[in-house]
């Protein structure tokens, strides 16, 4: 880790030779002369004190070429330490007796108070003049200054130049410099100019301390006691407003320091290779981050340590900072919703994350340190971010129904996976609802919410409009209706347990939905049946088994119900049972041939053998619709009842069992036995009563009578007269 000290800049020399060729400055006139009306008052002022506008004339030549020789890191630090100066030296001059006066204290006025300490006071101070040479501290162990700070024996360099400081500061209250000023100024300014060497190394060990070479830890610890003892030799500004004794801040220059060298590292991560891609960039900034921060706690940090110096906190605030604002620039140029997730994530979950430095005992502390993001960065980020998905998952859902469509183009049936007709849109819109929303989970809460809620609108606008393609494609079949039955009904309940709260405004677009394709399941039962229940109830009917047919095609619907998630199976087994059940009643209720005496008692007979065979295939296939089992025995046993007193009764278990029965359905059946006017009327009452009393109704939900239509006939008609 050690690397050779850099050789300090020739203006930090202690000698300033003349420059070859340069004339001596002329000598300075005698006396004073009366200033003209349009002099300036600045030339009034070097009339009035001898040497002082030939030292002003050297020092603003002196000073070009030493300009170009100071510290490269601060170009103004020249300018500022000459207004210092020249403030000390104005202060110097007013605070001289007259001539002919009596020598009297000089005591600071209102303007002479002491100066603001800032940046300024480590400016550059040299002076050189034209015709003396400056005075050189005294070597120590034969070394000048220059050398000592050139081989970064820093506090040894510091202690010499104290050592003039104090005897500069004695010489100049004993009033030495008093017949000559530019002495004072050139060796206050050689002082001036080994500190900012000083500085200038103390940046410079810095730069260079997380560098390929790195520096060793003895300059590191030499570091930490010169700015200790620099603090403890100026720690406070003087009551004079004395320059030489201002605090130098040099721990502010340190610290300044580390954060230009933290800022340079971090805005060359990814800038060497060209990382082209967001994430490449972001993992390198990491990685270099990552390495930095770890060689300053583990061999940067116990340098400092010995001088109480907590390099630690300044480099991780240091490098907070520079990552903070690199990554502010790299949002503003941030494009799409990928890069602005990889930001999100970056920052929350790379960055943010416990284990980023690579070890326990090392982490990011996030109390003390500001957001990564302001939060009105992070909120706009986030804004934008949701914008770009809402425009991404519509897209996404685009996508799933080409994809079905291109499987109905194609013909492909749906598979049949653990007994059940399977669609893979149901994985589709789980995947992509999962996948999005444990992705902003990851950003924040607020986030996951957000996701949540622009999912949950993205898929009641999908529903819809999947619904009406696929009922107007040419795919429409018993596997592919019960597939997507069960798609639905998976997401209905897997989306809701998921993510309670979040979808329960899809609930009941996705049973209608479900509902929907029930529907049209039935409609293609119907389509296939309905021609079969005209063969019922005429006299060919009776003897032939007509019914079988149509309760083969039942049977081979309920094996598609096989394959359909149970409750929706089972719902749509008692429908196709409640619909056979009526369409057999519509059928009896409505005869295309009247049965009279014999073939009426065989009719019966055979209705009720129907009615058994019904209710025993569809128990056998699973319907629990038991409440249909009575229906057509109770029409059988009336239109065959010999002992008419008793009809009555299976007329009151009729209405009793069926309460959406309506007074027409009573007619049509009494219509079916021509029982007399008296009797017909008897029956008629009774049964008005039993209405009237508030059996009618669809109690428990059932309805069956109440959807079948019987239109007035003869038969009925005489019936109700």
């Amino acid at each position: 880790m050690l690397t050779t000290p850099r050789t300090v800049a020739a203006a930090l020399e202690l000698h300033s030779p003349k420059e070859p060729g340069e004339p001596p400055p002329p000598p300075p006139a005698q006396g004073t002369r009366r200033a003209s009306s349009g002099e300036a008052p600045s030339a009034q002022r070097e009339a009035l004190v001898p040497g002082l506008g030939t030292f002003r004339r050297a020092f603003s030549r002196v000073s070009q070429r030493a300009a170009g020789r100071a510290s490269e890191e601060d170009p103004g630090l020249l300018r500022r330490s000459s207004r210092f100066l020249l403030r000390s030296l104005r202060r110097y001059q007013d605070d001289r007796p007259a001539v002919g006066q009596g020598q009297a204290p000089a005591v600071p006025g209102p303007g002479h108070g002491p100066e603001e300490p800032s940046r300024a006071t480590d400016g550059v101070c040299r002076q050189a003049s034209p015709r003396e040479e400056p005075q050189e501290p005294e070597p120590e162990a034969g070394k000048s200054v220059a050398d000592l700070i050139t081989e970064w024996q820093l506090l040894a360099a510091f202690e010499q130049l104290q050592r003039l400081e104090t005897r500069l500061v004695a010489e100049k209250a004993s009033h030495t410099f008093e017949q000559d000023p530019t002495g004072f100024a050139r060796r206050a300014m050689d002082v001036c100019l080994h500190y900012d060497g000083l500085a200038a190394e103390i940046r410079a060990i810095v730069r260079g301390t997380l560098g390929p070479d790195g520096v060793a830890a003895d300059a590191l610890a030499e570091l930490a006691r010169v700015v200790r003892a620099e603090e403890e030799a100026h720690p406070g500004s003087p009551a004079d407003g004395d320059f030489l004794r201002t605090p130098r801040r040099w721990r502010q220059h340190w610290e300044d320091a580390v954060r230009r060298s933290a800022q340079e590292r971090v805005q060359r991560a990814g800038a060497a290779e060209g990382a082209s891609g967001l994430a490449r960039l972001l993992a390198e900034l990491g990685g270099l981050v990552r390495r930095d921060l770890q060689k300053v706690r583990l061999e940067v940090q116990p340098a400092y340590a010995a001088a109480g110096f907590p390099a630690w906190e300044t480099y991780l605030r240091a490098y907070h900072g520079a990552v903070a604002q690199r990554l502010q620039e790299l949002a503003r140029d941030a494009r799409g919703c990928e890069q602005l997730y990889i930001l999100l994530d970056w920052a929350a979950n790379v960055y943010g994350s416990p284990d980023f430095l690579g070890a326990p005992d090392l982490t990011l502390s996030t109390e003390p340190l500001p957001p990564l993001l302001a939060p009105e960065v992070w909120a706009q980020l986030e804004s934008d971010y949701t914008s770009f998905l809402e425009t991404k998952i519509a897209s996404c859902f685009e996508s799933i129904l080409q994809l079905e469509q291109s499987r109905w183009a194609a013909a492909v049936a749906p598979e049949v996976l653990q007994g059940r007709y399977h669609s893979s849109l149901s994985i589709d819109v789980h995947m992509l609802v999962a996948e999005h929303v444990k992705a902003a989970g990851a950003i924040s809460a607020e986030l996951e919410a957000t996701t949540l809620r622009i999912c949950a609108r993205a898929l009641g606008h999908f529903l819809p409009r999947f619904e009406k393609t696929f009922l107007e494609s040419e795919a429409v079949s018993e596997p592919h209706l019960g597939a997507y039955i069960n798609a639905f009904e998976e997401l209905r309940t897997s989306l809701l347990a998921r993510f309670p709260g979040a979808f329960t405004e899809l609930e009941q677009p996705l049973v209608a939905a479900t509902g929907v394709f029930q529907k049209r399941l039935l409609q293609g039962l119907q389509h296939d049946v309905q021609p079969l229940f005209r063969l019922l109830c005429t006299k060919a009917w009776l003897t032939q088994d007509a019914l079988r047919p149509l309760m083969d095609k039942v049977v081979a619907f309920a094996g598609h119900l096989e394959r359909v998630a149970p409750p929706r199976a089972q719902e749509t087994l008692q429908e196709a049972h409640r619909y056979v059940v009526r369409e057999y009643l519509a059928q009896a209720l409505r005869p295309r041939e009247r049965l009279r005496g014999a073939e009426r008692l065989t009719g019966s007979q055979k209705m009720g053998q129907d009615g058994q065979a019904i209710g025993d295939t569809f128990r056998g296939l699973g319907s629990e619709a038991t409440w249909l089992d009575l229906a057509i025995p109770c029409v059988a046993d009336i239109l065959g009842e010999t002992y008419k007193d008793d009809i009555q009764r299976h007329l009151e278990a009729l209405i009793g069992s069926y309460p959406d029965i309506r007074r027409e359905h009573v007619l049509a059946i009494l219509a079916l036995r021509r029982l007399g006017r008296r009797r017909n009327h008897r029956l008629l009452q009774r049964a008005q009563d039993l209405l009237s009393a508030g059996h009618a109704g669809t109690a428990g939900g059932h309805v069956l009578f109440a959807e079948i239509s019987v239109p007035a006939s003869v038969d009925v008609l005489i019936t109700c007269i």
